[in-house]
Formats: structure tokens, C-alpha cells, sequence
């Protein structure tokens, strides 16, 4: 997956919306329990609801990993699934990975090559020698983590190390590694106003954009500070989307969230 498909993708569906598959099998309808596989039956019945409003999924491989192997392999047979009959949207894995450089090698290879993600997200605090593995792969990309959500971000990420704010030197060193044309960044949806600092350092990146809706991120906002002449953006909705129900019609009522916000979408980008 290339950056011209995926804004292809965007363009054609007019959408930026990405869902994150983040299954708790506790969340998910009864009634799946009683398959033999709950975790892709739930998935799959989001992909096909969804497809046409989503142009990327974005699995949490901890809520995987904490199935031990049958969920691992229901990871795999999801992507395995997308790639498959969807092979235009762009498959994210939100692992946060982040090690020296023979592990994170490995880690690569699990993601890129064994399970066939577009995408990773990797944590920059080991530096360059721990990030660059990953963006060696072609038309693969490493999501950096530059700026989170959550509260913890303000423990060091906007601390300030020689009158510069730590996230803002982690994204401008970034930009000297190796293959760093296949960086894209994660920027959170409550941090928009630090959005127009961002742009001036990587004016065209993408950029993935959790915590709008359920965290109180302004969809509005990340787009009025954030959005490039190709849209550069992908905003992540995860549980405001796939636990819309938690009855037989969830997969219905998955789409019917998918499409409020793909309907915003489309205005923001017609009006741009």
C-alpha cells in the first residue's frame, strides 16, 4: 500500500475514517460466544458493515495477545481477510513497538511479512537504530507515536529540553532516518491545537489521529490544523463505533456510527 492509494482511497470513498478493532471478548454480543472463532466473527461482521465507509482498520494487538494463541490467530485470519477482499484499505497494526535494532528486525518481519500489515506503530524513545528496521520494508509504513491522547503524554512528550518541546525534536530527528518517507505520526485528537506546530515540521506526512468522539476530540478541529493538500490525515474511532450495540443488529448499528462520521467527513472535504 502506497501513500497514492491510500489518498486514492480517501478520495473515492470520501472518507478518512479508520476503525479500530479493539475486541474485548467480554464487549462483544453473546451470541458470537457460541462460534468457534467469536474474535473473527465479530471482525469480519464489522468489515462487511463497514468496509464502504472505512478506508483503514486498525487492530490493538494487546487485545489479541491477551487471548494467547486463538487470538493471535484470529488476528491473522482478520488481516488475512482484508487483504484478501479488501486489499485498498490499509490494515494498521497498534502494537507500539520499540527495541533495539535485531528485535525490532523481528518485530517488523512478524508484522510486515508474516501477517501482511500496511502499517505498525513503533515508540521513538530507543532512536533511530530501533525505528529504522521497520522502514526498510517497501511500501510499508512505521507510525511513529509523537504526540498521545491520554493524560501520561504531558509527563514528558511537551516537556521542554533546551526551549524545544521533547515531541517536536522526537518528529524533526525522525525526519533524518533512514527511509523516513515511510513515516507517517501519531498525533492525538486532544492535542489539535498543537496540530499547526506539527505542520510546520512535516507539512505533507500523515498523520493518525486517535481520541476524536468518546475522548473528546473535535473532528473539526484536527482537520482545521491538521488536513494537507492530500488530506494527510486518518482519524481512528474504535469503541464509539464497533460496541454501537451489544445485540444481534451490532454489526448494523457498527455502520450506522461509521456513517455519522464519514457524513462529516464528506462535508470537510468537499468544503476544502
Amino acid at each position: 500500500m502506497t501513500t497514492s492509494k491510500l489518498v486514492s482511497e480517501i478520495k473515492s470513498k470520501r472518507s478518512f475514517l479508520c476503525i479500530g478493532l479493539d475486541v474485548d471478548i467480554d464487549k462483544i454480543p453473546k451470541h458470537l460466544l457460541e462460534s468457534e472463532d467469536p474474535i473473527f466473527e465479530f471482525n469480519k461482521a464489522i468489515i462487511d458493515a463497514t468496509n464502504h465507509l472505512a478506508v483503514a482498520y486498525k487492530p490493538n494487538t494487546a487485545f489479541y495477545e491477551a487471548q494467547g494463541i486463538q487470538g493471535w490467530k484470529a488476528l491473522k485470519k482478520t488481516i488475512d481477510y482484508l487483504n484478501k477482499n479488501h486489499p485498498s484499505i490499509f490494515t494498521i497494526a497498534d502494537a507500539k513497538r520499540g527495541d533495539i535494532g535485531n528485535t525490532s528486525t523481528m518485530y517488523a518481519k512478524a508484522f510486515f511479512e508474516d501477517l501482511g500489515f500496511d502499517s505498525v506503530t513503533v515508540a521513538p524513545y530507543m532512536g533511530k537504530d530501533s525505528v529504522e528496521p521497520f522502514l526498510s520494508f517497501k511500501d510499508k509504513h512505521t507510525i511513529l507515536l509523537a504526540l498521545t491522547s491520554n493524560e501520561g503524554a504531558f509527563d514528558f512528550q511537551t516537556k521542554s529540553i533546551e526551549n524545544k518541546e521533547l515531541y517536536k525534536t522526537v518528529i524533526e530527528t525522525s525526519k533524518d532516518w533512514k527511509n523516513s518517507e515511510n513515516l507517517m505520526y501519531v498525533v492525538g485528537a486532544t492535542k489539535a491545537s498543537y496540530l499547526g506546530d506539527i505542520r510546520q515540521i512535516i507539512p505533507e506526512s500523515f498523520l493518525l489521529v486517535p481520541g476524536v468522539g468518546a475522548q473528546g476530540g473535535s473532528l473539526a478541529d484536527v482537520c482545521t490544523y491538521g488536513m494537507t493538500k492530500n488530506i494527510g490525515l486518518l482519524i481512528n474511532s474504535s469503541r464509539g463505533i464497533i460496541y454501537a450495540s451489544s445485540k444481534k443488529d451490532f454489526a448494523e448499528s457498527a455502520a450506522a456510527e461509521a456513517e455519522k462520521i464519514q457524513v462529516q467527513m464528506k462535508r470537510i472535504l468537499d468544503a476544502y
